[in-house]
């Protein structure tokens, strides 16, 4: 049984920092991309960021782009998010995924295995 846990959310003025971490039990990540995403009340599940299974080709939205930054250790089977210059348009439910392929594509249907969100509020 494939496991993700998500951890690092909470509450955070505008203009701070946050780090996520996933950890994913039960296989290895090590040939598979790894994202993730956020839904906003309301809103859909959004793409946020993704990695490709080496970790050297990244993939990011517009929104977030040159402010978040996702990393990975094969070795420990955990993806990380440092979100910094936080806003407070930031503020979602944040998910990881494992993905089916080794690229890192941007749409949730790539996608096999999703973690249970982490809370990230932004106050303003």
């Amino acid at each position: 049984q494939v496991q993700l846990v998500e951890s690092g959310g909470g509450l955070v003025q505008a203009g701070g920092s946050l780090r996520l971490s996933c950890v994913v039990s039960g296989r290895t990540i090590s040939a598979r991309s790894m994202g993730w995403f956020r839904q906003a009340p309301g809103q859909e599940r959004q793409f946020v960021a993704a990695i490709n299974w080496s970790g050297y080709n990244t993939n990011y939205s517009d929104p977030v782009k040159g402010r978040f930054t996702i990393a990975r250790d094969n070795a420990k089977n955990t993806v990380t998010l440092q979100m910094n210059s936080l806003k407070s348009e930031d503020t979602a439910v944040y998910y990881c995924a494992v993905g089916r392929y080794g690229n890192p594509y941007y749409h949730p249907q790539y996608y096999d295995y999703w973690g249970q969100g982490s809370q990230v509020t932004v106050s303003s």
